[in-house]
């Protein structure tokens, strides 16, 4: 705002129909704003003409103040600080010549030093540096796995969703839908091309992503990004954005035949177009090789057609496409396949379904009847889409694990955040021993279970496909159910600190409390914390035995 008043000024506008107040030096007229205040009119006229900011942040947090400061915003008090100028940057240092060994015949070379090793220097420090309330990469900590390309999309990412989600998103949860323009621009965005665990589909989007080169994005760009969405503290939205797509997208994008793919996924990754992945039935959860929904092939050989229901399908309501586990063979795992399955064939029918929470993510009941699908629209090979469903869960599961994590970052940020501020006994909550002790514990997980992603990410980029499934399968089964029982446990945690703020929805608790319902959608799909843990070890011994263990 460039106009600015005295104390005095703002002092003047002390009347129900000409109101304005102070808050952090920034100047609000709310004349007009009393009859939305959800805390009525006399609160605000209690403090009408005078610095209100000690009352504000009693009773609201930061996404309030974003939400409606363009529109009540007239000034600020020509008071204010101005804004510190950025330090000069110190000069760079000089460049290392590396020692680059090399081989003469005769010749002893003498072994490279500290010199030749590859130097990674820690990043400026980004975020509100809350101790462990973002990696510690953001807050000027070395790391292996982060460049310049990794900062330059955090910033922008942050910006997005500082700016047109975080304000919004209780809104948008109470009302289980997240706005079509939003999703649309994880599209224009070029987000979407980023999230399917492959490399960066630049030649199949109009709008490639502004701050990471195609070439350069990785996995550590992916992981990135959906940790960044999923700082808005709600799983509706994460799943909105990101849940349905990235599940059913990627069995398309690397199995799908490639006249199929030219013609569909050019919409799909505008973000014009939806899809999502259609596995569990009513019946047919963890235990994925007992799905009934049946796929059988006409006289002619052309067309499949398909009848069955699944349930709990994340986007479904909204899809056009979807990725379809269908038994087109006998029983168990070897008579499974995947079809994709476009609304337009005809049907299809599908109900939004009441869940307990992710309020906005489009909970689905689906129903297949008659439908009529091509066969160049068989995923891979027929009754060989188990092994394609069990590559895609590790893609999945890794997802889940970056917003259980995140999730838990939230609920112990908001948790610090609200324990400097309220005062119990005398003192703030932050100065009792026993909400430390909450805080440390819920910090020791979440950077436990954050290293052990960094780690499972890192050889996912460095491993095939078929080598990551028999690898990595039972450590990221493992870690899914760490991170969920970390979310979990961070969760009780932050609603114990809130009191009653996180019991009711809306206000100072509204993450914690959202989040909370939330839990429960994380710990059960993608395999349940009790199947995931012992996958964790039957896979692990599996494995390791043909490698040669020994015991």
């Amino acid at each position: 705002m460039s106009q600015t008043f005295s104390k005095d000024d703002v002092s003047s506008h002390n009347k129900p129909e000409n109101l304005w107040i102070i808050v952090d030096d920034d100047v609000y007229d709310l004349s007009k704003f009393q009859e939305e205040h959800p805390g009525g009119k006399k609160i605000l006229q209690r403090v009408a003409g005078k610095d209100a900011s000690k009352q504000f942040w009693k009773y609201h947090n930061e996404s309030i103040l974003k939400k409606y400061q363009k529109r009540l915003q007239v000034g600020s008090l020509d008071s204010k600080p101005k804004p510190a100028a950025p330090p000069t940057p110190p000069p760079s240092p000089p460049q290392k010549e590396a020692v680059v060994p090399t081989a003469e015949s005769g010749v002893v070379v003498p072994a490279p030093g500290p010199s030749a090793q590859e130097e990674f220097e820690a990043f400026d420090q980004f975020g509100d540096l809350i101790p462990y309330a973002d990696p510690g990469w953001y807050q000027s900590q070395h790391s292996a796995y982060y460049n310049e390309t990794h900062v330059a999309l955090r910033e922008e990412v942050r910006q997005w969703v500082d700016e047109e989600i975080m304000p919004n998103v209780t809104e948008w949860d109470e009302a289980r839908k997240v706005p079509d323009e939003i999703y649309k621009q994880m599209g224009t965005r070029g987000y979407l091309p980023g999230l399917l665990g492959m490399s960066y589909q630049s030649h199949l989007t109009k709008t490639p992503i502004k701050s990471v080169p195609p070439e350069k994005w990785d996995f550590f760009h992916e992981m990135l990004l959906t940790d960044e969405i999923s700082r808005a503290g709600s799983g509706g939205l994460v799943w909105n954005l990101v849940g349905g797509f990235g599940i059913g997208c990627p069995p398309l994008a690397h199995y799908g035949k490639q006249e199929v793919i030219d013609r569909v996924l050019p919409d799909i990754l505008s973000g014009d177009k939806r899809i999502c992945l259609a596995i569990t039935e009513p019946d047919a959860g963890s235990d994925v090789a007992n799905l009934t929904c049946e796929a059988k092939l006409t006289e002619d050989g052309k067309h499949y057609i398909v009848n069955g229901e699944k349930k709990w399908i994340t986007n479904g309501v909204w899809c056009d496409y979807f990725t379809t586990a269908v038994r087109t063979g006998g029983e168990g795992m070897n008579g499974i396949s995947l079809l994709l399955i476009e609304r337009s064939f005809g049907g299809v029918s599908t109900r939004k379904m009441d869940c307990q929470g992710v309020w906005s993510s489009g909970t689905t009941y689906i129903t297949f009847e008659d439908v009529k699908v091509p066969v160049e629209n068989l995923i891979g090979k027929e009754n060989q889409g188990f092994r394609v469903i069990m590559t895609n869960f590790n893609h999945e599961r890794i997802g889940i694990i970056i917003q259980c994590i995140r999730f838990s970052r939230v609920c112990y940020e908001e948790s610090v955040k609200y324990a400097h501020k309220r005062r119990t006994f005398g003192k703030k909550l932050i100065d009792h021993p026993v909400i430390r002790l909450k805080l440390a514990h819920m910090a020791r997980q979440i950077e436990a279970s954050y290293n052990w992603l960094e780690n499972m990410v890192f050889q996912c980029q460095r491993m095939d496909e078929t080598e990551a499934m028999l690898k990595l399968g039972g450590a990221i089964a493992g870690l899914k159910a760490q991170s969920t029982t970390t979310f979990e446990f961070c969760a009780r945690e932050a609603s114990q600190i809130f009191g009653g703020l996180s019991y009711s929805r809306g206000g100072q608790g509204a993450k914690v409390e959202r989040l909370y319902r939330d839990v429960r959608a994380y710990a059960i799909p993608g395999g349940s914390e009790e199947i995931m843990l012992d996958l964790s070890i039957r896979q692990a011994l599996r494995v390791h035995k043909v490698l040669g263990m020994k015991l």
